[in-house]
């Protein structure tokens, strides 16, 4: 991109906002959007985040963007199971302290606290008791993170500051108010619900319900497991036969899908980016973390796509 040097050292250019979307697996596309941006020149001063979004951005700012990436390029989808296997609780089917273990490696350590990170970073929770958002400013950095992801059913709710807190996808998908309220002059916003709804994954139903019996699949603990795959598989659950129920966890991401998407749209319409970035991974379930390398790929993809309209916004502002 002609002129990144102005970008990234200029003391009078607009400071730029980086805005990094929910949805879930989907989000290791933000890994290769902040590293694309940063190649090209193109540092933001701000980021905001929801969810896997908050998460994304936590780490960057913490410099442990690298450490994540490397963690994910190797995992596997027993990898992303290993947070099923504790038994299931009325809270959620991911254990709390697992989660968080993994969240102070390779997000950000116990004690890093936001008023500590180099630029100013917010992440988006929805209040459970009034259904209201809340921006995290403030306090434990990977605290804050695990409350912004905290999806009903899956993740406990995360107690902060008197709040109940769960996923700011809820009520925020792609905080693009925030980055502005924050002071960001130019908006590069990345939504990963563009096209979500009414999609399809690429396995069959053989694929991804049926396996064949072993001495693993067999008792409490590995029901859990085949729920949780059938969670992970399900956001986009080849489902041709019509006449036939929908299966729980079809019928349930779905939802959640349709309701991010609608709400994506109306703070969209009300408040929009001045580039944005819609990588197109519909056909990435939601649990399906092992998939993060095709994921960081379609991330450089969209912005080395989007560097044009990059270079019009901050020329024009």
């Amino acid at each position: 991109m002609s002129g990144n040097t102005t970008l990234s050292t200029s003391k009078s250019r607009p400071r730029i906002g980086l805005v990094l979307g929910s949805g879930a697996s989907r989000g290791w596309s933000h890994i290769g959007v902040i590293k694309a941006l940063l190649k090209e020149g193109i540092e933001p001063d701000i980021v905001c985040g929801a969810s896997v979004g908050a998460m994304i951005g936590a780490s960057y700012l913490a410099g442990n963007l690298e450490k994540l990436e490397d963690w994910v390029l190797n995992s596997t989808r027993k990898d992303v199971l290993r947070f099923f296997n504790i038994k299931f609780s009325q809270a959620g089917f991911v254990d709390r302290d697992r989660m968080s273990r993994f969240l102070h490696n390779y997000v950000a350590g116990e004690d890093v606290q936001i008023d500590s990170l180099p630029k100013p970073y917010a992440a988006v929770a929805t209040n459970l008791d009034n259904g209201r958002e809340s921006w995290l400013r403030t306090g434990g950095l990977a605290e804050s993170v695990r409350a912004s992801m905290a999806l009903p059913g899956l993740f406990p709710a995360v107690r902060l500051n008197e709040r109940w807190l769960v996923d700011g996808g809820l009520v925020n998908p792609v905080p693009i108010t925030t980055c502005h309220a924050l002071g960001a002059d130019i908006v590069i916003a990345v939504n990963l619900n563009s096209d979500i709804v009414g999609k399809r994954s690429r396995k069959t139903e053989t694929e991804t319900e049926h396996e064949p019996p072993t001495e693993e699949n067999e008792g409490m603990l590995s029901n859990l497991k085949q729920t949780a795959k059938e969670y992970s598989n399900s956001i986009f659950a080849n489902h041709d036969k019509q006449n036939e129920t929908p299966r729980l966890f079809f019928a349930i991401t779905n939802s959640i899908n349709i309701v991010q998407d609608r709400i994506t749209r109306s703070r969209l319409a009300g408040d929009p980016a001045d580039v944005m970035i819609s990588p197109r991974l519909s056909h990435i379930g939601m649990l399906e973390f092992h998939m993060a390398a095709e994921a960081i790929e379609e991330g450089e993809r969209c912005v080395n796509d989007a560097l044009e309209q990059i270079g019009k916004a901050v020329s024009n502002f």
